[in-house]
């Protein structure tokens, strides 16, 4: 009896050793991205709280460049343990029609695990401008067709390819021109370069309660929490069902085994629904937003479709 029980505890020691070798070991969370833009943050606050709920660190490992190639690279060839995670966004979609071959398959070498949330994207014009309203713009654009000239970031960007659609559907003839980061930008709008901007809303909100830009739309589905009295595009210029947005999710590498994907999950809900988590999200602009890994598969399937699609209208170039 004491040799079975023995050989029952080196067994359970055995197993719980393997556990925590896997469980213990830091997480390399892959930031396609720059620090200090919202998508890092975004990755810290909920790296952060992640490690408090999985008893391991989470480690922020910034790799920007190639439109999130070199962070998706790195990510897919990884061990399919955990151990490795990369923050996905609409970029990850974007390249697929953006690129004519990449080093891996979005949808098959990446095992979703959850979305963390939305951020908005917004129409701004400068404080002085006569355009008051989305309806003033889209009016002018006809009025003067290819004479208005629509800021965004560089080629290819979310806000270059939300720009390209919000044409498209509003019908209207505007020159979208991109420019090599958001000061720049800023810069156009303050001068007069261009007559109004499509950026994403958190680095341009100092902007806008500085009263040297206007947000005239959202363009998400419902309005911002911090800009109440802005109408969304859909509002403001009828374009039902109008809804663009940025996102951030977390994947693994394809091949990652589901219980591991789902201890992710749970610790992902859990960072999204801390108090502390929601606040800092908050003071980004960020909508918390967990969901299934099914749910971020349709999304990012979904989102593929879209912006392929955009990229093909606006007859921009596959690199």
């Amino acid at each position: 009896m004491k040799r079975r029980q023995l050989l029952v505890s080196l067994a359970a020691f055995g197993l719980a050793a393997h556990a925590d070798s896997r469980d213990t070991q830091p997480i390399r969370l892959v930031v396609p991205f720059g620090a200090g833009g919202v998508a890092d943050l975004t990755a810290r606050v909920v790296g952060k709280a992640m490690a408090s709920q999985l008893g391991q660190p989470v480690v922020v490992d910034n790799r920007p460049g190639a439109g999130g190639v070199v962070a998706g690279t790195m990510v897919a060839s990884a061990a399919p343990d955990g151990l490795t995670l990369l923050l996905m966004s609409n970029g990850t979609a974007v390249s697929e029609g953006l690129f004519q071959k990449l080093p891996f398959d979005t949808r098959k070498d990446f095992a979703p695990i959850s979305l963390l949330g939305y951020f908005d994207l917004a129409i701004v014009v400068p404080e002085a401008s006569p355009l008051r309203s989305l309806a003033d713009l889209v009016a002018a654009a006809k009025a003067r067709p290819g004479g208005l000239n629509i800021g965004t970031v560089n080629v290819g960007s979310t806000q270059h390819l939300s720009a390209e659609l919000f044409k498209s559907r509003a019908g209207i003839d505007v020159q979208v021109v991109p420019f090599n980061g958001t000061p720049a930008v800023v810069t156009a709008l303050r001068s007069g370069q261009i007559d109004a901007a499509v950026e994403i809303l958190s680095p341009v909100m100092p902007q806008i309660t500085g009263k040297a830009l206007r947000a005239i739309a959202v363009m998400g589905e419902r309005r911002n929490p911090a800009l109440p009295n802005v109408p969304t595009a859909a509002e403001g210029a009828g374009l039902k069902g109008f809804d663009v947005r940025s996102w951030n999710a977390l994947a693994a590498p394809g091949k990652t085994p589901r219980e591991r994907v789902d201890r992710l999950n749970r610790a992902v809900r859990a960072a999204l629904a801390s108090a502390e988590v929601q606040q800092q999200l908050a003071t980004l602009n960020v909508q918390p937003r967990a969901g299934t890994p099914e749910e971020l598969a349709a999304l990012l399937d979904s989102e593929i479709r879209r912006w392929s699609g955009v990229i093909a209208a606006a007859g921009i170039p596959r690199q």
